[in-house]
């Protein structure tokens, strides 16, 4: 396992990041099996979110820090709020409070590590929102703060008022969508590859040294699913195969070795269930692509270079 120090923290992190997503199902064997083998993986990252699960996530996670309370001291713990199912996204300081203390119950630890508010509220009050920071990091129950599926200008107007860093800004990114990669790329041009749709988000990150998390790390769409062994996307799994093959590793390594590759220093979220599968995500930190490489992938995705 690869490991970095966290811009603006004192938190020494794996490369790859366990998501605790769809573990709700899972009984609390499974998932003491899966956190042990992310450990075992050197693995020391686990990112959670209040809407797992409508919480069962947390909670079954939760079970086996009751069982084995010495293993929180070997791990970053990361959540999520600010998303009401269905009704509203939700910054206000009562309901960020509210959510981290329900998350904390569940979760059965006194602290978490890291906050990221999950998606946008349009109705967001920065200094609402600094306020809650204040009274959840003043009351030892967050550690550092960050977003998700946020703009730059959205970090900038909370940074505006918040004395506490922006550390993570967790986005969807992968072979497949890289639409963050792809405006830069064409830059000026007049086809649709061109769209900025994120605000240069990538190089802003760069700049304020804040990290990104990619999510959905092997998947196409939602309706799509995976593109590992899609039929819609044979020519990239084609030459994924291919260097998994020269690396002696899996193709889903080879997709998380194309995000390790990139200068930005990124934190892919690897979502899996399966111990299995995690060691095998894992082995995405001994692969080291070419320049060439990485573009091959690039593409075999069907994404043109001007």
């Amino acid at each position: 396992m690869l490991y970095y120090q966290l811009p603006h923290t004192d938190l020494t992190v794996s490369r790859i990041a366990l998501g605790c997503m769809r573990i709700a199902d899972k009984s609390v064997d499974d998932v003491e099996k899966l956190i042990y083998a992310a450990l075992d993986e050197g693995i020391n990252f686990f990112d959670h979110a209040d809407i797992y699960g409508a919480g069962k996530s947390e909670a079954v996670f939760g079970e086996v820090l009751q069982r084995h309370p010495e293993l929180r001291e070997k791990m970053i713990i990361q959540t999520k709020c600010a998303i009401v199912p269905g009704k509203r996204y939700d910054f206000s300081k009562e309901h960020i409070i509210k959510s981290v203390k329900a998350s904390l119950d569940r979760l059965h630890t006194d602290y978490v590590d890291i906050l990221l508010l999950h998606r946008p509220d349009a109705l967001c009050d920065p200094k609402e929102v600094a306020e809650a920071f204040d009274e959840l990091y003043d009351a030892g129950l967050v550690k550092y703060f960050g977003v998700s599926n946020h703009t730059p200008l959205q970090i900038e107007l909370l940074q505006k008022y918040t004395k506490h860093p922006i550390i993570i800004n967790q986005l969807q990114l992968s072979i497949v969508h890289s639409v963050m990669i792809d405006s830069g790329l064409n830059m000026n041009m007049k086809e649709a590859w061109a769209q900025d749709k994120d605000g240069g988000v990538l190089d802003y990150c760069r700049l304020k040294d804040i990290t990104i998390q990619p999510w959905s790390v092997v998947q196409a769409s939602w309706a799509e699913g995976t593109f590992l062994d899609n039929p819609d996307y044979q020519k990239l799994n084609d030459v994924m195969q291919e260097l998994a093959d020269e690396y002696h590793v899996t193709k889903s390594a080879i997709a998380i070795a194309w995000l390790l590759r990139h200068p930005a220093c990124m934190q892919p979220i690897v979502g899996t269930t399966s111990p299995a599968h995690l060691k095998e995500s894992s082995q995405a930190c001994d692969v080291q692509l070419t320049r060439q490489q990485w573009y091959d992938l690039y593409l075999a995705s069907e994404k043109p270079l001007p």
